[in-house]
């Protein structure tokens, strides 16, 4: 099933333009390299300041200003809550990239997004978390990040993952061992969005060799059915 989501994904139109004055920017030679369309369009003297446009299905879904984007090139790694050195841009790149197929993500991107909705969740504060780890040996590093949110929220938290390692127990944290082999070549996080699914978010990627293509979303039925896939191993 959540291949499938991929593929619905990829079958969407998917266009940035970037409008700019000077010479190309790192942001196009980046989203070229992670297999998202871009074009270069140049601004007029006097005009507005460099930014870029995304279209979806040829419908603009979204404008950010080129300068607010290098969080995307270098993405934060951090603890959820901590909102410190998070440039408005990079939060607005996760919203105005969203439902984009992207590939070529490295686990360092994909991280940092997972971190976003980690840290949606955190701060919402309650209703259901699931994340796929793929095996529960990987999880062993995230374990401090979880605890903090499992015992400093009231979050339904969910963790799939083949069971390779005895992870501790925590309270308001489930393991779910049985049936996940179909699991193991996605990286995958639902959140519900807990009392109001304005909140809902998720992630999917699929790895690929030493890299994972993939998308993210805030659209709730597309979460609802991330958290089925997971839910129904």
């Amino acid at each position: 099933m959540l291949d499938s989501l991929i593929a619905e994904i990829r079958h969407r139109e998917h266009q940035c333009t970037v409008y700019r004055r000077s010479d190309r920017p790192d942001i196009e030679a980046w989203l070229v390299d992670h297999g998202v369309a871009v074009e270069s369009r140049s601004l007029p003297s006097g005009g507005p300041d460099p930014f870029m446009e995304v279209r979806t299905d040829g419908e603009v879904v979204g404008v950010i200003g080129v300068d607010a984007i290098e969080g995307l090139l270098t993405p934060p790694i951090r603890h959820p809550g901590d909102r410190d050195g998070i440039s408005d841009g990079y939060r607005a790149l996760f919203d105005v990239l969203e439902k984009t197929l992207v590939s070529g993500m490295n686990r360092r991107e994909l991280l940092a997004v997972s971190r976003e909705i980690e840290d949606r969740a955190y701060r919402v504060g309650e209703g259901t978390l699931r994340v796929s780890f793929q095996t529960l040996s990987t999880f062993r590093s995230q374990t401090a990040v979880y605890r903090t949110l499992a015992t400093e929220t009231d979050l339904d938290i969910h963790i799939y993952g083949l069971d390779d390692w005895t992870p501790p127990k925590i309270g308001g944290l489930t393991y779910h061992t049985e049936d996940v082999e179909r699991l193991e070549p996605h990286w995958a996080l639902a959140y519900d969005g807990g009392p109001t699914d304005s909140q809902a978010c998720g992630l999917v990627a699929r790895e690929h060799s030493e890299d994972y293509a993939g998308f993210w979303t805030n659209d709730p039925t597309l979460v609802e059915e991330i958290a089925t896939a997971l839910a129904e191993t």
